[in-house]
C-alpha cells in the first residue's frame, strides 16, 4: 500500500457515474484527494494543471474521448488510468493501451476495489522506478492505433480553445512553452519544441530551427541565405530561418532548389 496521499480524478459526463465513485471512494479518503471533470477539454487542463496520480476516464465522451484525452496530455505527464466505459470493445482496448484497468458499466463495489487495488500497486510501482516503460508503451499503441492527434488545446486568459494542427502555420519556442501561430492570432501552450515535435505528423511539418517548427503546406518560397543556411518564406509572408542543421528536413524542396 502507498504511504503518500494519492490524488484521483474523476473523469465521466454523466453525473450519476461520478457520484457512484465518489461513493466507491469514500472509504479510501484517508489515501485520497478527488477532483472531477464532465467532458475531456476540462480532463486535459486538469491533468496537465493538477497532475492525478490517478484518473478514472470514460471513454465516451462529447468533444473528445479518453483516448483523444491521452493524446492531448502527451506521453510524459500521462497518469495511471482506469478506464470507465459502458462497450466491452472499449474495455478490451484499455487492456491493448496497457491501462492499469478498466470498469465496465454498471460494476460493483468488489470489482472496482479490484481496479483500484491494481491502480495502488501501479503508483507505487512508479513512484519507485519512474513507470516509464508501460507509459511509453501506452502511447506508442495509441499512435499505432489511432494515429496521431488531429487537435491540440490551448489555453489563454482563462479560455481553452481547440485547434486543429492543420491549421497552424508554424511553432515557435518560448522556453518552456511554444508559440502556435494560426494566421493573425498566436496561442501559447506549456510543452517543449522537442514533446511538440514528438506530437506531430512528420510529413506535414518539419523542424527548420532550433527555435521554429513548420508547416510545409505553408512554404511559398526557400530563398538562400548566409553559410549554407536559407530563408524560409510562409504564404502569410512570415520569414524564417533554416539552419544547416535541419537542412535535411527540407531536403526534397531545398534539392530541386540547387
Amino acid at each position: 500500500m502507498t504511504r503518500r496521499l494519492i490524488s484521483i480524478l474523476i473523469v465521466d459526463d454523466e453525473p450519476l457515474a461520478r457520484q457512484r465513485l465518489r461513493m466507491l471512494l469514500d472509504k479510501h479518503r484517508e489515501l485520497i484527494t478527488i477532483g472531477e471533470c464532465c467532458d475531456g477539454v476540462q480532463a486535459v487542463d486538469t491533468i496537465l494543471t493538477q497532475k492525478p496520480d490517478l484518473v478514472f476516464l470514460d471513454v465516451q465522451m462529447p468533444e473528445l474521448n479518453g483516448f483523444e484525452v491521452l493524446g492531448l496530455i502527451g506521453v510524459e505527464r500521462i497518469p495511471a488510468v482506469i478506464f470507465v466505459t459502458a462497450y466491452d470493445q472499449y474495455a478490451v482496448r484499455a487492456f491493448e493501451v496497457n491501462a492499469v484497468d478498466y470498469l465496465l458499466k454498471p460494476f460493483d463495489r468488489a470489482r472496482f476495489e479490484s481496479a483500484f487495488m491494481r491502480a495502488l500497486r501501479e503508483i507505487e510501482l512508479r513512484d519507485m522506478s519512474g513507470g516509464k516503460k508501460s507509459i511509453d508503451a501506452l502511447l506508442t499503441t495509441l499512435q499505432k492505433d489511432h494515429r496521431l492527434p488531429d487537435r491540440i488545446l490551448a489555453k489563454a486568459a482563462g479560455r481553452i480553445s481547440i485547434l486543429h494542427i492543420e491549421q497552424i502555420d508554424w511553432i515557435e519556442s518560448a522556453g518552456n512553452y511554444v508559440k502556435l501561430h494560426v494566421g493573425k492570432e498566436t496561442h501559447l501552450v506549456r510543452e517543449t519544441m522537442a514533446q511538440m515535435e514528438r506530437r506531430l505528423n512528420s510529413a506535414r511539418f518539419a523542424r527548420i530551427h532550433r527555435t521554429a517548427i513548420v508547416n510545409m503546406e505553408r512554404i511559398k518560397e526557400l530563398r538562400p541565405h548566409f553559410h549554407g543556411d536559407y530563408q524560409v518564406i510562409l504564404d502569410t509572408g512570415v520569414k524564417l530561418a533554416l539552419s544547416r542543421r535541419y537542412r535535411n528536413r527540407l531536403g526534397s524542396l531545398i534539392g530541386g532548389r540547387e
